[in-house]
């Protein structure tokens, strides 16, 4: 075997071996460089926060109406067991996908110290804005606009 045949033998395995950088409740997972090109939205909410209540079905809106162009993942403040999110994001009525793990690690940011607090990554991948408090379809327009 050639050494450039070993390389890619090499990459392959490793590729196969590496772990994704989300999962959601649902299970499907993937890894944040194969969404570049669309625009991220990351809301950290918890059940007890009344304001994060009354945000979630405008992320359902942002989620719906601009689904060819950005994803939202939501992130549970409190790092409940996995039933116990499940249960919380459907007494929400939380329609997008909802990590099972907090990403900020992953993906170079500090875990919010407010909420709601929603993260906002353009499509290259990169941190342009935190949105903290209740957002509504038109500020989170707003602000995908304001950060083109």
């Amino acid at each position: 075997m050639t050494n450039k045949l070993l390389h890619g033998i090499l990459v392959l395995v490793l590729a196969a071996c590496s772990s994704p950088d989300y999962q959601d409740l649902d299970g499907n997972q993937g890894d944040f460089v194969d969404l570049r090109g669309k625009w991220i939205l990351i809301n950290y909410w918890a059940v007890w926060c009344h304001p994060c209540r009354e945000e979630i079905p405008e992320l359902n809106a942002v989620s719906k109406l601009l689904a060819d162009s950005v994803v939202v993942f939501g992130v549970n403040f409190d790092a409940v067991s996995l039933d116990e999110m499940a249960g919380q994001a459907k007494a929400l009525g939380i329609e997008f996908a909802v990590l099972r793990d907090d990403p900020a690690t992953t993906l170079g940011y500090l875990r919010p110290q407010v909420l709601p607090t929603t993260y906002l990554f353009d499509p290259s991948g990169e941190l342009v804005q935190s949105l903290q408090g209740p957002q509504t379809l038109e500020s989170m327009i707003s602000a995908l606009n304001n950060n083109r």
